[in-house]
């Protein structure tokens, strides 16, 4: 089992110890971060969120058995007259629990906020095309590709395609209450 809770200053040399290159930064948070991650980019992240009327709230994701950091995962551009957000900067940070259905239970927490609590409509996200594992898990949860956007992303030399996927609330009200697609 797993919590989200807030991102705090406090998580900062975590997550920054968890950023090991440039291009493992770029495939985090697309163009939101410099390399390497600093303690004063994060401070500029979490400026503005984690309240009532934030367009973005920013959490750390706790194994519930051990207590550990494990994870973040980020509800941004939330747009209450449009009732939609966009999920970013997925990231299962510690390497012991990779490969453990930790995303999939990380996105369906983040889900729960976004239609449960902030009673959104739609929920969106991007994920770089050769993330398969992410993709799979994306779409094992109801999330539906919406289109390709070819070579958004440079890096080095080359460019990076990007998958827009999207969920909707009556697919989600389906999906949660089936729970063995959510495990």
């Amino acid at each position: 089992m797993i919590e989200l809770k807030y991102f705090e200053r406090s998580d900062f040399k975590k997550l920054i110890s968890w950023i090991n290159s440039p291009s493992f930064l770029q495939q985090w948070s697309g163009s939101a971060f410099e390399y390497p991650l600093t303690e004063s980019q994060l401070e500029k992240y979490i400026e503005n969120a984690n309240n009532n009327l934030a367009e973005t709230l920013v959490y750390k994701v706790i194994e519930q058995d051990s207590g550990d950091v494990i994870g973040h995962i980020s509800l941004g551009r939330i747009d209450r007259k449009n009732k939609s957000a966009r999920i970013g900067k997925v990231l299962v940070g510690e390497p012991y629990v990779r490969g453990k259905g930790i995303g999939k239970k990380m996105i369906r927490e983040v889900l729960k906020i976004a239609f449960n609590d902030l009673q959104l409509h739609r929920v969106n996200l991007g994920v770089f095309d050769f993330n398969e594992p992410a993709i799979t898990c994306y779409e094992k949860i109801g999330f539906k590709k919406e289109g390709l956007l070819r070579d958004s992303s440079k890096h080095g030399d080359e460019y990076w395609s990007q998958w827009e996927m999207s969920i909707l609330e009556n697919e989600w009200l389906k999906i949660k209450n089936d729970e063995s697609l959510l495990k």
